[in-house]
């Protein structure tokens, strides 16, 4: 403990802390749940990118959350697990039931500061909303050593008020105060003011760390963040791929790769492992279903790509003409390695260190199957089906039903035809087929599950897109299944992989298939 303390205190004045909540505000956005394998698959991810604190999820909004929170609390090491607690006494403690048996737990607390929410959502007054934060840290603090508490829509509160407020709980207890721009209205000059104006004026600042949380509504989320790191804050909360609430929060691969490229601005550091960035962010949009726009920064397809002649002139003669950054820093490799039916082991395995993996036996040998059977089909293997078959070999869940075969039948005057083969892995039974007809190959192939796993589920939306180019390329479907269950109605994201785009959109249904039999059985289990 002694020696943490004293790395701690060497390292305090110029790292930032980061904070990440993509599992908590991240997966409150639309389209972005996750189920409790899925949030322990990701997790393990952000333990090796290297954040700091990971905010599990918000203890007390349902059981699921609860369980979730608790499990990645009991098998994560070496991080800081956060439970989401609002400013009274039942989620507070439901907050640490879930953490408590987490190596380095954190409760993190809030309520609002500003006379908007105090006035018209709360229906209370400056006093008693002071009076309630207090208690929350208080008996936060009873429970743990590391509390942190947060004004909510701190950038639009009255300033004496808002230092009242952080004065008072860092008496209570609070080693560290995050400032949100809730609703992402701050400017990045006036935001540094305002952390200018904490530093300040609050007597016993010293005590506790500031942190940021800022959302990106006006596009501002990562230039608030920075401006708050220049102010002196030295914790920022931020989601991979910058998702969360409305339009987003500060990207964590933004503002790190900021403060790393512009070091001789900010003079200060985080202990995030870059290489790992372009993984992280791979897997959450596997995870999802939802892309990244290909000019996002970082991360983006076209983030190193350059088509310009002015520019690839430029670039062959010295790269930092027109690249700041170098992609391997991120986890993109710099050359492209051709790979095909006749790569060996050993340059495929090079190609996955420069992408940033680095697999089990085991995981190795399950991939090179993956990957074998794709070389067969496709003359040339790129980065991005490399990614595709990481996902589909290692961290893809094996579902109920398995596909089999699919064959299917088309013409422009014949109807579309398919038959189907899935294996049901619940029963002792062969394999069952259908064989049906449709308004094309998707469609009969869709038919043909239903009628073989008697279910009345139904595709919502489909989206369809190539991993690379060329007519060989990859097709990735995306879909999203309803079904009506047990009086509520469920929905689950499928994802199909295939160079056939029907084998890949029925390969999606019946993955979203799988994930609706998961959520029966966990109603089930909840009754």
């Amino acid at each position: 403990m002694k020696e943490e303390k004293t790395k701690n205190k060497k390292n305090d004045k110029n790292k930032v802390i980061i904070f990440d909540t993509t599992l908590r505000d991240g997966e409150q956005s639309p389209g972005f749940s996750m189920n409790i394998d899925e949030k322990l698959h990701f997790t393990s991810q952000l333990i090796k990118l290297g954040v700091d604190v990971i905010e599990a999820g918000f203890p007390i909004a349902s059981q699921g959350d609860f369980d979730a929170v608790q499990r990645i609390a009991k098998a994560s090491k070496g991080v800081i697990i956060a439970g989401l607690a609002r400013a009274n006494d039942k989620d507070v403690d439901t907050a640490w039931d879930a953490i408590k048996q987490a190596e380095r737990p954190r409760i993190h607390t809030f309520i609002s500061s500003s006379d908007i929410h105090i006035i018209h959502q709360f229906k209370k007054d400056r006093p008693t909303v002071l009076k309630e934060a207090v208690a929350a840290v208080a008996r936060a603090k009873s429970y743990t050593k590391d509390v942190e508490f947060s004004p909510m829509d701190a950038s639009r509160s009255d300033k004496d008020y808002l230092i009242q407020m952080i004065s008072a709980v860092i008496d209570a207890g609070a080693t560290t105060v995050n400032i949100p721009d809730t609703v992402g209205y701050a400017i990045p000059s006036e935001f540094y003011d305002l952390i200018r104006y904490i530093f300040d004026n609050v007597k016993n600042v010293d005590k506790a760390v500031i942190s940021v949380h800022c959302h990106n509504d006006l596009g501002l989320a990562v230039a608030n963040a920075l401006a708050a790191v220049q102010a002196g804050a030295r914790q920022i909360e931020c989601t991979v791929n910058g998702i969360g609430e409305r339009a987003g929060n500060t990207s964590l691969e933004e503002v790190v790769m900021a403060i790393r490229t512009r070091k001789d601005l900010y003079n200060v550091f985080t202990d995030i492992n870059t290489n790992q960035i372009l993984a992280t962010s791979k897997l959450l949009t596997h995870i999802t279903g939802v892309s990244v726009q290909p000019n996002k920064a970082i991360v983006g397809a076209n983030a190193f790509a350059h088509e310009s002649g002015i520019h690839q002139d430029g670039l062959l003669k010295n790269a930092f003409t027109y690249e700041i950054m170098k992609p391997e820093d991120v986890g993109i490799a710099k050359s492209t390695l051709v790979l095909g039916k006749h790569s060996g082991r050993h340059a495929v395995v090079d190609r996955l260190k420069k992408l940033g993996y680095k697999l089990s036996q085991e995981e190795l040998d399950r991939f090179f199957k993956y990957f074998k059977d794709l070389a067969d089909k496709k003359k040339e293997i790129f980065d991005e089906d490399l990614e595709v078959i990481i996902w589909e070999s290692i961290y893809k869940e094996e579902g109920r039903y398995m596909v089999s075969n699919v064959q299917i039948s088309t013409g422009m005057f014949s109807p579309p035809m398919a038959m189907v083969t899935i294996k049901d892995k619940t029963l002792n039974s062969e394999d069952k087929f259908d064989v049906a007809h449709g308004n094309g190959g998707v469609d009969a192939g869709v038919k043909a599950v239903m009628e073989i796993t008697d279910t009345k589920a139904r595709i919502e939306s489909f989206n369809l897109v190539a991993i690379t180019g060329g007519s060989d390329a990859l097709a990735e479907v995306s879909v999203t299944v309803v079904e009506e269950y047990d009086g509520k109605q469920l929905t689950a994201f499928g994802n199909g992989i295939n160079i056939d785009v029907s084998i890949a959109g029925i390969l999606s249904f019946v993955d979203a298939l799988n994930k609706l039999e998961y959520m029966k059985k966990k109603n089930g289990n909840n009754r």
